[in-house]
């Protein structure tokens, strides 16, 4: 799964996407597994955590500190929930 999430913490929305190493990250701090997340377990906290380890990733400045970051945010969304590996539809017969 890869989100697209939308943040802003004064300077303006920016967007960041999930990848393999965020997701990984957030298992380890949250002691989760990812597949919870498809069962509508993710919180508020959980997304300021994606949103931050994205940001992060991407080479925007963030605090040092989660809890700073969190309390910067004016605003945070999903933008756009994928799947990582989307199945292709099966060949048909019919012509």
């Amino acid at each position: 799964m890869q989100l697209t999430l939308q943040i802003d913490t004064g300077h303006g929305p920016v967007q960041v996407k999930t990848n393999l190493m965020v997701i990984v990250n957030w298992e380890r701090k949250f002691k989760r597994k990812a597949s919870q997340l498809t069962d509508g377990g993710v919180g508020m906290e959980d997304l300021a955590f994606m949103a931050y380890e994205s940001a992060k990733i991407a080479g925007i400045t963030v605090p040092i500190v989660f809890d700073q970051f969190i309390e910067s945010l004016v605003s945070l969304e999903v933008v756009n929930e994928e799947e990582t590996n989307p199945t292709e539809a099966a060949p048909s017969d019919i012509h």
